[in-house]
């Protein structure tokens, strides 16, 4: 199950867990503040730069794994590179922002947490080197389907990427793969 800020909703979220138990509980970031409302990066790429908003959310990555421990793994660390306003702000550059991405990645490391690869909306590459350089011991798969029809869309591709940076599966094909030096 996935669960949105994490270290913003705490309450409902012990709520939400104490009725059953979960396979696997996966953190993740969609929205910014932004006044006093919270919103997703269209929103915040229609009223900032996006550069600004892109280093906001991976500087809020850290404050995510270090205020909540309720999850196992760190979802869609690129989600605002997926609404990138190329018309405002260019094409977006990866490496413009290694330093943040780095500094994320690395925390989540520290926290012994895994990182998910999207079946349908690839990770990039890079960013999956910068997290195994940065300490990083396992990944998942996600398929963020939100349709049946897209469940493990694009599995295969990121099953290759995810062993040619050296994580293999465990016992469970599906399940968390680690890292094989």
């Amino acid at each position: 199950m996935e669960l949105g800020e994490p270290h913003r909703h705490a309450e409902e979220i012990a709520e939400l867990l104490a009725v059953g138990q979960f396979d696997r509980l996966i953190g993740s970031l969609h929205c910014l503040p932004i006044g006093d409302r919270y919103t997703e990066p269209p929103g915040q790429f229609a009223r900032r730069p996006a550069a600004e908003v892109m280093r906001d959310y991976l500087a809020e990555i850290p404050r995510l794994i270090e205020q909540s421990e309720v999850f196992t793994v760190l979802a869609h660390i690129d989600y605002p590179i997926r609404s990138w306003p190329t018309e405002q702000a260019g094409p977006f550059d990866l490496l413009e922002f290694e330093e943040e991405f780095r500094h994320a990645l690395w925390v989540t490391a520290e926290s012994g947490r895994a990182l998910e690869i999207s079946t349908r909306l690839p990770l990039h590459s890079t960013i999956l080197r910068w997290w195994r350089e940065e300490g990083g011991q396992a990944v998942t798969f996600g398929s963020d389907a939100h349709m049946p029809s897209a469940v493990a869309q694009g599995f295969k591709e990121a099953a290759h990427m995810a062993e040619a940076h050296g994580f293999r599966p465990g016992k469970d094909l599906l399940g968390i793969w680690g890292r094989v030096d």
